[in-house]
């Protein structure tokens, strides 16, 4: 039997990546308790329209790629990755009160805009943190491993959110403070749990990450992995709308969690074998299943009137993002320099979520004016021409193989 399907590469992982998958999966947890009803309780306690739910879709996710760059400049400077992340988590965890207590969609945007402070915070430091402390010829199953580590976490907030709305006659408020606890076990098991390799420590740039020179040094090929990024995020949106469509076609308000547990159970499953595979030498072959999957899924939910097409779809977006989430952190990791590679994933990240907010705010402005399926039918058209280039562009996709 390959080693990637069998236990030799997770034996290979330290224990560090197990405790950052661990957080991962308490933060995700609690995360997605709230955001699995978010959409809802915007849209339907506070009349918010699917324009607005878009747009503050977009700026939350925009707003922790931008606070990366920075982040990531920062941990490359000062040579500390665990302090930083544990103010990011820190700083989610102390929002989490916020969405039970918002009286308004300003209040909903402002708690949604802080929480994502805390997410660009931590999110460069804890993935460049990964590839410290991991060896290169295990990189992508960590990669993989702490994904799917937190999208268990994914699947399991839902699936929770669903059981208390049962209990609790849909109160939504309820999921939302029962949130906070997962929340702050995550920022105990990070500060207990995990430890920063001295020894490893990349050497602190000469000038600081964000200079022209220093920026400059980051190369070709990785600048070839963040036009990837950009082509793959403009081609999806806030899952958001899954949630909505959901709900435009009858699954009831209390069971809509159950969407981000489907999706999320086929994207655990996936990440952590795709991570063992890509290890193997090929991290193009994913990537271009990644897209079929999402165009797949884009054509499925389009055309959904009824639920049996809806999971499909979902479960498809899933497959999606298994194939190329952890793969796509794996590939930044494989070509920044060392000295840089937390400033490297701030920087993809950031140009990620620009066009993650142009097209979660395009989705909800197509959703308004034509309906789900022009906004599902535009992702698929975006998805193919992605597709189209990837396989296209030999030349450059050629040096998408693992790399020491």
């Amino acid at each position: 039997m390959n080693d990637f399907c069998g236990g030799f590469r997770l034996r290979a992982i330290p224990s560090g990546v197990w405790a950052l998958g661990v957080v991962s999966l308490l933060m995700d947890f609690s995360s997605e308790m709230i955001h699995a009803l978010l959409p809802i309780y915007l849209v339907g306690a506070m009349g918010a329209s699917m324009a607005e739910v878009g747009v503050i879709e977009g700026v939350a996710e925009a707003t922790a790629s931008i606070v990366k760059i920075f982040s990531g400049a920062l941990s490359d400077w000062f040579g500390r990755r665990k302090q930083l992340a544990i103010i990011g988590y820190g700083l989610a965890a102390l929002t989490k009160p916020m969405f039970p207590l918002a009286p308004n969609i300003a209040w909903i945007m402002a708690a949604r805009f802080i929480d994502r402070v805390g997410k660009g915070i931590r999110g460069a430091p804890r993935d460049a943190l990964v590839a410290d402390l991991a060896p290169a010829s295990v990189r992508g199953a960590a990669y993989g491993l702490r994904q799917s580590l937190d999208t268990v976490g994914a699947f399991l907030g839902p699936a929770v959110a669903v059981a208390v709305m049962w209990l609790s006659a849909n109160s939504i408020p309820l999921v939302f403070w029962i949130a906070t606890i997962p929340a702050a076990l995550a920022v105990a098991v990070l500060s207990l749990g995990v430890r920063e390799p001295q020894s490893s420590r990349p050497p602190r740039p000469a000038r600081f990450p964000l200079h022209i020179e220093e920026i400059g040094r980051l190369g070709g090929p990785f600048w070839v992995i963040v036009a990837i990024g950009v082509v793959f995020s403009l081609a999806r949106f806030s899952e958001a709308f899954l949630i909505l469509k959901a709900r435009a076609i009858g699954l009831p308000e209390a069971l809509a969690p159950l969407v981000l547990v489907a999706m999320n159970v086929v994207y655990a499953g996936a990440s952590y074998p795709v991570g063992a595979f890509s290890d193997r030498g090929d991290r193009k072959t994913p990537l271009m299943a990644g897209l079929a999957a999402l165009i797949a899924a884009d054509a499925a939910l389009a055309s959904a009137e009824h639920l049996p097409l809806l999971w499909l779809g979902v479960a498809l977006w899933g497959l999606h993002m298994g194939l190329t989430q952890g793969l796509l952190a794996t590939l930044v990791a494989d070509v920044a320099p060392a000295a840089l590679r937390a400033s490297a994933f701030g920087v993809f990240n950031l140009a990620s979520g620009v066009a993650l907010l142009a097209a979660s705010a395009g989705a909800g402005a197509l959703w308004d004016a034509f309906g789900p399926a022009a906004a599902f039918w535009a992702g698929a058209l975006c998805a193919s021409l992605a597709l189209v280039a990837l396989w296209a562009d030999g030349h450059q996709t050629g040096r998408l193989r693992r790399t020491s």
